[in-house]
This record gives C-alpha cells, sequence and structure tokens, in this order.
C-alpha cells in the first residue's frame, strides 16, 4: 500500500475532508450555542392561569429559560412548570425568531382525597391547596379514578331527590359507602351499587317524613328486596 502514490493520495484527502467537515460541525456547534445569538425574548402564556400562581410561572421561566432560542432546554422548561401546584401538563413550542408559547393546563378540580391531597375530574391525586367547598373522597390512590367514576354515577341518580354526595369512601375490601348532605349515610356494599341506589332512590319520597322524623342517620342498602335503617339516639 505504502508503494502506491494515487492510494496515499485518495487517503490524504479522505482525511483532510474530514477533518474540515469536523471543523465546520464544531464551529455550527459553538455558534449555535451563542446566547448573543437568536436570544429568547419573549415567553407567552396561551391564556391567563385560573389557578396557576403566574408569579410562580415567571420565577420558573426566568430560572429555566438559559442559553438562545435554537438550544433552550424544552424539556427542562416543562419538567419544572409541571411541578407547580394545579398544573397538570404544559406544552411548549418555539415560535420563530425569539418566542416561546406556553401552553398550561390546569387541574379541573373535583374532591378532596383521603384528607391529604386533591383529586381531579379525570380521577387523577394532586397536591394543592384550596379553601373551596369540595366532597371528600376516600379510598386506595390505585382506585381514584373508579372512586371519580362513581361519583358521577351516584351523583345524576342522587339528583332526582336533590340530594349530593358529600363524602364518598371505598374501603379496602371494595365495599362502598355515601355520606348525603342530609346527613344520611348510605351502605351499599360491594355489588350492585347502583341498582342498590336507585331503590334507595324510589322508595324515598315514600319514606322521607317517617324517615327525618324518626332521626334516621343510615340507611343499609346491602338487602335484596329493601334496606334497613339505624335511628339517631339524642
Amino acid at each position: 500500500m505504502w508503494d502506491n502514490p494515487a492510494l496515499l493520495r485518495n487517503l490524504a484527502n479522505m482525511l483532510i475532508a474530514f477533518s474540515m467537515l469536523a471543523l465546520l460541525c464544531g464551529a455550527a456547534y459553538y455558534t449555535l450555542h451563542l446566547p448573543e445569538l437568536a436570544p429568547v425574548r419573549s415567553v407567552k402564556l396561551d391564556a391567563a392561569p385560573q389557578r396557576v400562581d403566574a408569579a410562580a410561572v415567571l420565577r420558573v421561566v426566568r430560572n429555566e429559560v438559559r442559553g438562545n432560542f435554537f438550544t433552550v432546554d424544552i424539556e427542562r422548561l416543562r419538567g419544572a412548570l409541571e411541578r407547580l401546584p394545579w398544573v397538570r401538563s404544559v406544552t411548549i413550542r418555539r415560535e420563530f425568531p425569539e418566542r416561546l408559547t406556553v401552553q398550561l393546563e390546569e387541574h379541573q378540580v373535583l374532591a378532596h382525597w383521603n384528607e391529604s391531597a386533591l383529586v381531579n375530574r379525570r380521577g387523577e391525586i394532586f397536591v394543592a391547596e384550596t379553601a373551596q367547598m369540595l366532597p371528600s373522597f376516600i379510598g386506595p390512590d390505585e382506585a381514584a379514578p373508579e372512586v371519580a367514576r362513581r361519583y358521577a354515577e351516584f351523583s345524576q341518580q342522587l339528583a332526582a331527590l336533590n340530594l349530593r354526595v358529600t363524602q364518598l369512601a371505598l374501603s379496602p375490601r371494595h365495599a362502598w359507602q355515601l355520606r348525603l348532605n342530609n346527613g344520611v349515610v348510605l351502605e351499599l356494599g360491594r355489588e350492585e351499587m347502583q341498582q342498590r341506589v336507585a331503590r334507595f332512590v324510589t322508595g324515598y319520597p315514600y319514606s322521607q317524613v317517617a324517615l327525618q322524623g324518626a332521626g334516621v342517620k343510615y340507611v343499609d342498602l346491602r338487602y335484596r328486596n329493601g334496606f334497613a335503617v339505624r335511628m339517631e339516639h339524642g
């Protein structure tokens, strides 16, 4: 090989070409990472947040937007924003030549969860603070989507009586219990929950006066053809 001038010349030319390519790539990388090249001059929120603290959003943007339009770490910024209370998800897009647009999706709160968190309408648990009057959900964390779904079903059934669920509890044995805004507790058990609530809704108008007069606070619906009540003794 060393006695072949043409081959040696071709190898030399290839090495020079690779060296020039590497040099150009390095120069391009360096240039693109210069902060003064195409700086991010503005960050726009698609809509004003309702529950998310706008000042907190601004602080995150100031801390996390580094580099220029091409090199700013979008994933890092998204992660930091999604850690803020009330933020469910974040979408960020670049708008050439100098702006980032941020869209925040906020949690739509449904209820308190186990007295330590909140749950949204999708059945997702999150941590935030609210002074809003909300029903209370109790149950295993993995059951939050099912509890949210059952709450919607039971609420729709009880609306016919102008009653609301103030507490919905799911036990570790998968038994359901409702507390209503009139103070009555409904014991539903582990099966045929909707049918049992429907039976209560059907019978309640006929027994309402008697039940209230007797101070009934507990109704056990785990019977096939009726329900049992427990009186409140003063």
